[in-house]
C-alpha cells in the first residue's frame, strides 16, 4: 500500500516536470525559427527597404489584403449573426463547410479558384472585363477564399461572447434588430471584432499558396511579399529573401501586438471558436 502511494505521488511530481520540459522543447523549436530570421534579416534589411522590386511587394501585399479584409468582415459579420442571432436553418451546413474550407490546404483553394475561372464562365466573366487569373484581382480573392473562414469563425466567437440577455431586453422595449446589433451587440464586441480584423489582415499578408495556384508570381505585377520571398530563393538571392522575411516578421508582430492590444489574447478566441 505504501509502495503504491509513493509511485502514485512521484507520477504526480513528475507529470509537471514533463510538462515545462515539454514547453521548453515547443519554445526551443519556435524561438530558433524567429531569431533565424532575426538575426539574418536586420543585416540586409536596409537592402530590402532600398529596392524597387520588394517595396513594391509590399505597397501590393497591403493594399490587397486590405482590400481582401474589408471584403472578408462585409461578409462575414451578417453571416456569423445569421448562425448565432437569425436561426440560420442550414447552420451545421455552413459550421461543416467552414470547417472543411479551414482544413484545406490553401494551394487546393487556389487552384479550385484557377479551374472556376478557366471554366466558360471565368472566359464569359473576362469577356465582359472582369479579368481574374494572372491578375492583381486575383490576389485579392485568393486570400478571401483562405481569410473568409477565419473571419466567419472569429465574428462567430466574438457575437457569442455577448451577453443575450441585454439584447433581449432591448427587443422588448421594441427595438428592432437592427437597432439592437447596432446599439447593443457591436458595442460590446467591438474590440474582438477588431481584433478579428487585424488578424484577417494579417494572414491577408501571408498568404501565398492559393495565391501562387491563381495568378502566379509576375515580377512587379502580381509580386506580394511571399511572392518576392519565393523569386528571390529561386534566384539564389537569399539576403534579400532573408531581408523580406524580416519586414514579415515585423508586420506580423506589429499586426499581434494590435490585435492583443485591441481585443485581448487573439489565440484563446480563436480556439474557443472551435468549441462554439
Amino acid at each position: 500500500m505504501h509502495r503504491s502511494h509513493l509511485a502514485t505521488t512521484r507520477r504526480r511530481e513528475l507529470f509537471p516536470v514533463l510538462c515545462v520540459a515539454t514547453s521548453a522543447v515547443l519554445v526551443l523549436f519556435m524561438g530558433t525559427t524567429i531569431l533565424a530570421i532575426a538575426a539574418n534579416g536586420i543585416a540586409h534589411l536596409g537592402l530590402a527597404l532600398s529596392s524597387e522590386e520588394v517595396m513594391f511587394s509590399l505597397r501590393m501585399s497591403v493594399m490587397t489584403s486590405s482590400l481582401s479584409t474589408a471584403l472578408c468582415m462585409a461578409l462575414a459579420l451578417p453571416c456569423a449573426w445569421a448562425m448565432t442571432r437569425g436561426g440560420l436553418p442550414c447552420r451545421r451546413a455552413l459550421e461543416t463547410l467552414v470547417e472543411l474550407t479551414l482544413s484545406l490546404p490553401y494551394i487546393v483553394l487556389g487552384f479550385a479558384l484557377l479551374v472556376i475561372f478557366s471554366s466558360p464562365f471565368g472566359v464569359a466573366l473576362r469577356d465582359h472585363g472582369v479579368s481574374v487569373v494572372f491578375q492583381p484581382a486575383g490576389i485579392v480573392l485568393a486570400q478571401m477564399a483562405v481569410n473568409v473562414p477565419f473571419a466567419l469563425r472569429m465574428s462567430r466567437t466574438a457575437l457569442c461572447g455577448v451577453d443575450r440577455r441585454m439584447e433581449f431586453v432591448a427587443r422588448t422595449l421594441g427595438a428592432g434588430s437592427w437597432d439592437v446589433f447596432r446599439t447593443i451587440t457591436l458595442p460590446l464586441c467591438r474590440n474582438q471584432l477588431v481584433s478579428a480584423l487585424v488578424l484577417t489582415w494579417a494572414r491577408g499578408m501571408g498568404e501565398f499558396g492559393a495565391t501562387l495556384m491563381l495568378v502566379g508570381v509576375t515580377r512587379m505585377r502580381t509580386e506580394t511579399l511571399p511572392g518576392s520571398i519565393f523569386l528571390s530563393i529561386s534566384t539564389g538571392d537569399t539576403d534579400t529573401a532573408m531581408a523580406t522575411a524580416m519586414i514579415m516578421l515585423l508586420v506580423s508582430a506589429a499586426a499581434l501586438t494590435a490585435a492583443n492590444v485591441l481585443g485581448g489574447h487573439p489565440v484563446s478566441r480563436a480556439e474557443g471558436a472551435r468549441e462554439v
